[in-house]
């Protein structure tokens, strides 16, 4: 039996962030949420070029890209939170959020990517994500709007951006 979904969505949650502290996801109350599982060692890496480029175009106007390091997928993330936040800010100059890293399938997921999971299932409907940087778009009250595959570059999210802002 699933758990029944926080009446506030996505805002419901909060995450550590890779350089300590705590996310809010309430604080992104009214603005445009995209949420993604990376990895700095998978043949998608380079989509975090993309994010930051969402990130940079859309920022201001109420879009906040959240990127979750997740170690689930080949190993692909076997790195501490220090040499993550190096590797992107050098590699991609990535100044948008970044959680800790987190696992997003099985017992030990994050309460936010269970919740994501059920509210917008991937292909044949199944839950479970599949591999690194599958996105999730989530509406200005906090309501998962669409899941997309991995292979879905971050520049083709930019209509569905532009419609939620």
């Amino acid at each position: 039996m699933n758990p029944a979904p926080p009446p506030e969505g996505v805002l419901g949650f909060e995450a550590r962030g890779l350089s300590g502290g705590l996310i809010r996801f309430a604080d992104f109350s009214g603005r445009v949420i995209l949420i993604v599982n990376t990895a700095s060692r998978c043949g998608f890496t380079p989509q975090y070029a993309g994010l930051q480029a969402l990130h940079e175009a859309y920022a201001e106007r109420g879009l906040v890209v959240v990127g979750f390091p997740c170690n689930q997928f080949g190993a692909q993330e076997p790195a501490g939170a220090d040499e993550i936040e190096r590797f992107c800010q050098r590699n991609f100059g990535v100044g948008f959020v970044m959680a800790d890293k987190v696992d997003v399938n099985g017992d030990k997921a994050h309460p936010l990517f269970k919740y994501l999971t059920q509210a917008c299932p991937g292909v044949l409907g199944s839950h479970a994500i599949k591999w690194n940087f599958t996105k999730f778009l989530v509406n200005r009250a906090g309501e998962p709007v669409r899941r997309y595959a991995p292979m879905t570059s971050p520049a083709e999210l930019g209509e569905d951006i532009e419609a939620l802002l």
